[in-house]
């Protein structure tokens, strides 16, 4: 890949950034931003930001996008974080769901769903894990049965982020449960507002918080099957490959080391500790690794390119950076600066809180590092 950005790509961002320095933007993202386990209602933020043409820049005109390229949505994403907005419905409606929906769905499919999660007015999560399946997506029990011209979906989703604010779940299901591990296995969009469809917060200790979703005998219409019927691993590890890019980790690393060193300053404002300056140099070299990873597999997609070994390295990269500085960077702060609700330390508190699931959700660090070492193995016997 090139490294750098274009000078159309540097007016862009400098656009981008100059609307959500807007008052009401700022005063929007406050409000969006959860605190101390209380997970406040984002939605209208995203309207406006909708509204304002920052959700799904690279989506096509007619889907509700400006038909920009991938790389301007990233940099859309990055600026985001950067601006305060919480990214999480952004991830998984744009990022994830909607993406997944451009590529795989048909065109009934996108002018349905596309415009409306482009304009804010409608979210999207994804509905994969189950209580007994883990990271072994290839046992998930949820069984969609044939019912008229659609089905009837049952089974259990753990672990869903924003769930509760959201109208569509991107659903795994066996269409044919007697098929093999891998096969028989569909794609759904399920309406979560649907008869049958209960969903509830699972306890944690972080401010945003993941849900428990039943689904007893939930209609889903046969127009809500994305691709062919029984044929959905391939999709589904193209749509895990397309939720591992490594950026939306990075932002978080990036975002927790700048309240890490702002903290630090306050802290020691003469001569930070030279201890302390040595580690965030460190940090600092390992996000711009970080960054280049994400960016080799945003460009990759762009080119039509969906490569599962890069994604995989993207994600392990990232989400263990963005753990390992929010151990490091948790008992920077002092008591007083603790005490301090609003400043660098409650996002840090809140970053320690969060990080222990980073390396857990889109595929734990041992699928990513197995996912690698098939990879490389692979290419071993190919060269003997």
């Amino acid at each position: 890949m090139r490294f750098g950005f274009t000078e159309d790509q540097q007016r862009f961002r400098a656009d981008v950034r100059e609307t959500l320095r807007c008052e009401q933007v700022r005063d929007a993202a406050a409000q969006a931003t959860g605190a101390d386990g209380v997970e406040p209602d984002a939605r209208p933020l995203y309207r406006l930001l909708g509204e304002l043409g920052l959700l799904a820049v690279h989506w096509p005109v007619e889907y509700g996008g400006q038909a920009r390229p991938l790389t301007d949505a990233a940099i859309v994403a990055e600026e985001l974080v950067r601006a305060g907005v919480p990214d999480t419905l952004h991830v998984n409606t744009i990022q994830i769901v909607g993406q997944f929906l451009l590529m795989a769905g048909d065109a009934e499919q996108k002018r349905r769903h596309l415009p409306a999660l482009a304009r804010g007015e409608s979210f999207a999560s994804v509905l994969y894990t189950e209580p007994d399946a883990g990271s072994d997506l290839g046992a998930l029990r949820t069984v969609a049965a044939p019912d008229g011209d659609g089905y009837r979906i049952t089974g259990t989703k753990v672990f869903s982020l924003k769930t509760r604010f959201v109208d569509l779940g991107l659903c795994a299901a066996r269409t044919s449960p007697d098929a093999g591990k891998y096969q028989g296995i569909s794609l759904f969009l399920v309406d979560l507002h649907a008869p049958g469809v209960t969903v509830s917060v699972i306890p944690g200790i972080g401010d945003e918080h993941f849900h428990q979703i039943e689904l007893d005998a939930v209609h889903v219409p046969g127009a809500n099957l994305i691709g062919p019927r029984d044929e959905g691993w391939p999709l589904l590890n193209e749509a895990l490959t397309i939720e591992r890019t490594g950026l939306d980790y990075f932002l978080k690393a990036e975002h927790w080391l700048q309240a890490a060193l702002e903290s630090l300053i306050d802290r020691e404002p003469d001569s930070p500790h030279l201890d302390h300056v040595e580690q965030i140099g460190r940090w600092k070299g390992a996000l711009a690794a970080d960054h280049a990873l994400a960016w080799e597999v945003l460009t990759g997609i762009q080119a039509g390119r969906v490569d599962p070994v890069a994604a995989a390295a993207a994600k392990y990269h990232s989400s263990e950076l963005a753990q390992s500085i929010a151990a490091w960077a948790v008992d920077i702060p002092t008591p007083e600066q603790r005490a301090d609700r609003t400043g660098p330390a409650r996002i840090l508190n809140s970053a320690y809180r969060e990080a222990p699931g980073l390396t857990l959700s889109a595929g734990t660090s041992e699928v990513m590092l197995q996912i690698m070492a098939a990879a490389f193995d692979s290419l071993a016997h190919q060269e003997n």
